[in-house]
């Protein structure tokens, strides 16, 4: 028996690969439709990604300079492009200093400007929160009211009448610690924002 043959009529395992037509992208969505078919062939696979690029950094300034030059007087024609280079490298490194500096200034003034707009929504909730309170309050005495004025009207029976002053005062009392709870605690206990 013959062992299986690849290309070439080379013995070895048999493949397992199809052999695909060569496809040529015209245009970048048919070269992203492409990448997009080559992945989903495999998905157990994982995506290339690639990493985010390095950024750059200009090369330190030396420590001790020995040949210091100028561009002019005494310098010999060969020199002029070594002090050019040296110039343009240092005004490279100056550049991305102040870039630096520049983006640390805005790092910072998006940080205070994030700080203070947490603060003033701190106030404005703090503000919200206590007239929600207020109202609760208010809801409650006019609830209390609304009873004792009942309970005058009902003065026909006195027994009754004290029997209710009692479940109502048990009641204003329950309600108004948890008034006072509620005004206590703090805000992620109750549920608010």
């Amino acid at each position: 028996m013959a062992a299986p043959t690849q290309k070439n009529n080379k013995p070895g395992k048999p493949g397992g690969k199809e052999a695909q037509p060569l496809i040529i992208a015209k245009t970048p969505a048919e070269e992203q439709r492409l990448k997009l078919e080559k992945l989903m062939r495999n998905p157990d696979k994982l995506a290339p990604i690639p990493d985010r690029p390095k950024e750059w950094n200009p090369r330190a300034p030396p420590e001790f300079v020995r040949d210091v030059m100028g561009s002019s007087a005494g310098a010999g024609s060969g020199e002029f492009h070594v002090y050019r280079h040296l110039r343009r490298r240092e005004y490279q490194r100056q550049d991305f200093l102040d870039k630096i500096s520049e983006k640390q200034t805005k790092d910072e003034e998006y940080l205070e400007k994030l700080e203070r707009n947490k603060e003033a929504a701190e106030e404005r909730t703090a503000k919200r929160r206590k007239k929600r309170e207020k109202m609760k309050r208010k809801k409650l005495l006019a609830k209390k009211a609304k009873r004792e004025t009942k309970s005058k009207k009902e003065g026909d029976d006195k027994s009754s009448e004290s029997e209710e002053e009692d479940e109502s005062k048990g009641e204003d009392e329950e309600e108004e610690r948890e008034a006072e709870d509620d005004a206590e605690a703090p805000s992620f206990i109750m549920g608010k924002k």
